[in-house]
């Protein structure tokens, strides 16, 4: 009976082992199991403020900011390079500046990774910039010459005068036109040169301005100058008579005194024309008569008196005349 107890236990005894090394193998397969995370590659994009910009020289720095947009599982380091220019900073926010490069496209580059060392763990990325070339300066703008007119210095009436033009400075690169217009009389020679020539007939007691409007500036550059006429200065006759008693011809001298002594700066001509048949001697009578009166009588000072003799008449005939300062002696 015991011996055959024996066979048994020893029949049975390994299937419970292996029914007890099964349950413990479930029983620690289940405090020790990992849970698996899924693995997702870094994703990269790049962008470039702006894409397009114009380098001047002395205009201060061109900057391009270049922003790098970046997810990963993991911590990520940047790695930044360009073929041109200079990049400051190293995270995901960098400032390239291209000052100086000549015009042409650039690119900036960015790699990053996650210090796995894998390269599934790894990604790049580029960016291009466009660098215009600085437009040209604008021109200065035109500036005028100083425009000058010489007035004519001497003045004369019914004469023609002279205008000059005078120019100093300006914008260079500027072939002048010359526009003259006047306020009276008549360009007869030089429209379109520095110099013109007026005709001032009939211009007495008158202003006559010359204007220059200098063309090829594309501004009002002009000057004027102008000139006064005097009112013509001319004689007036005082007085005429025949061979008159010396009463009468005294009472015309009396009056002919007053004026001369009204105007101190005129000059008294006195002409004597002599008849077809006048006795000798009487043309010298009559002009020693009057100015022998109105020095003697009237006071009047002899430099101031010019005696002429004119041309026969059909009778002796006496003529008294006023003439201003600058007048011309009267005509016979």
């Amino acid at each position: 009976m015991l011996r055959q107890d024996r066979r048994n236990i020893a029949l049975l005894l390994p299937i419970a082992l292996v029914g007890l090394m099964a349950f413990a193998s479930s029983a620690f397969g289940q405090k020790t199991r990992k849970e698996t995370v899924a693995f997702t590659p870094p994703n990269l994009s790049l962008l470039a403020e702006p894409s397009v910009i114009t380098v001047c020289e002395g205009a201060g720095p061109a900057l391009v900011q270049l922003n790098a947009r970046a997810t990963s599982n993991y911590p990520i380091r940047y790695r930044w390079t360009a073929n041109a220019g200079r990049i400051t900073g190293d995270g995901a926010t960098v400032s390239w500046d291209l000052s100086g490069v000549r015009p042409g496209y650039y690119k900036a580059y960015v790699d990053i990774d996650t210090g796995s060392g894998d390269e599934a763990c790894q990604a790049f990325s580029s960016a291009t910039v466009l660098v215009n070339r600085c437009p040209p300066p604008p021109p200065p703008p035109p500036v005028c010459p100083n425009v000058g007119i010489l007035c004519p210095e001497r003045i004369e009436l019914n004469e023609p005068v002279t205008f000059t033009s005078t120019l100093t400075g300006g914008s260079g690169n500027v072939t002048p036109t010359y526009n003259w217009t006047v306020s009276a009389g008549r360009i007869t020679d030089g429209q379109g040169t520095p110099t013109i020539r007026v005709d001032t007939t009939g211009l007495a007691g008158q202003t006559l301005t010359a204007t220059l409007s200098m063309g090829g500036y594309n501004l009002d550059c002009t000057a004027t100058c102008s000139v006064q006429f005097p009112v013509p200065v001319t004689c007036k006759k005082f007085d005429e008579f025949p061979a008159i008693a010396y009463n009468d011809e005294k009472a015309r001298l009396d009056n002919y005194g007053i004026e001369l002594q009204n105007d101190p700066g005129s000059t008294a001509y006195v002409i004597v024309y002599p008849g077809p048949r006048g006795r000798p001697g009487e043309v010298q009578k009559h002009t020693t008569r009057v100015v022998d009166y109105m020095v003697n009588s009237r006071g009047i000072n002899a430099q101031r008196i010019v005696t002429l003799v004119g041309p026969s008449r059909d009778e002796l005939i006496v003529e008294l005349w006023l003439c201003p300062q600058g007048a011309k002696p009267p005509a016979m």
